[in-house]
């Protein structure tokens, strides 16, 4: 994975940058991730195209969701929204996390802080307990540092990262 460029941020941002980097790549099987607000804007995500790239030059096949890091954030929004409605209609409290296993891969989901999630796109041989121990130790390192600041530095350097974006 190429991680974007880090120039600017606070430390904080850089940190959350590199904690990323690190699932991804020491995590066997994770194809792609999103840090996702409560609002189910992309916050930071890991860099599918240069990973398939990587794949491709291994002579395997591109792996992972077919659309942007922004289509995995709006599928991790929505069955976030549906797993809290589920559980508030079940009155069976917070939801911590959700794995749904698909004959090709895995999604899971799982709670940061203040409504915010993570994302993984696992691939279809993904050792699921490792994957979901792995997002365990990102929610605990980043969760306390996901502050409404930090919120904002994030999607507003992936705005000036993405050329055509809206403003």
């Amino acid at each position: 994975m190429t991680a974007p460029s880090t120039v600017g941020l606070s430390h904080e941002a850089r940190n959350l940058h590199w904690l990323l980097t690190n699932l991804v790549e020491e995590v066997p099987g994770i194809l792609s991730v999103a840090v996702v607000s409560s609002d189910g804007l992309l916050l930071l995500s890991s860099d599918p195209e240069s990973r398939d790239a990587a794949r491709r030059a291994e002579g395997r096949p591109a792996a992972g969701p077919r659309g942007s890091a922004a289509d995995l954030a709006t599928v991790v929004s929505g069955i976030g929204s549906l797993t809290a409605g589920a559980a508030k209609l079940g009155d069976l409290g917070e939801v911590k996390h959700t794995m749904v296993a698909m004959e090709e891969g895995s999604l899971f989901v799982m709670s940061i802080s203040d409504g915010s999630l993570l994302g993984v796109h696992g691939s279809a041989d993904c050792d699921m307990s490792v994957v979901a121990y792995h997002m365990a130790l990102f929610v605990g390192r980043a969760g306390h540092v996901l502050t409404p600041e930090l919120r904002s530095e994030l999607r507003k350097s992936l705005e000036t990262e993405s050329p055509g974006s809206a403003r």
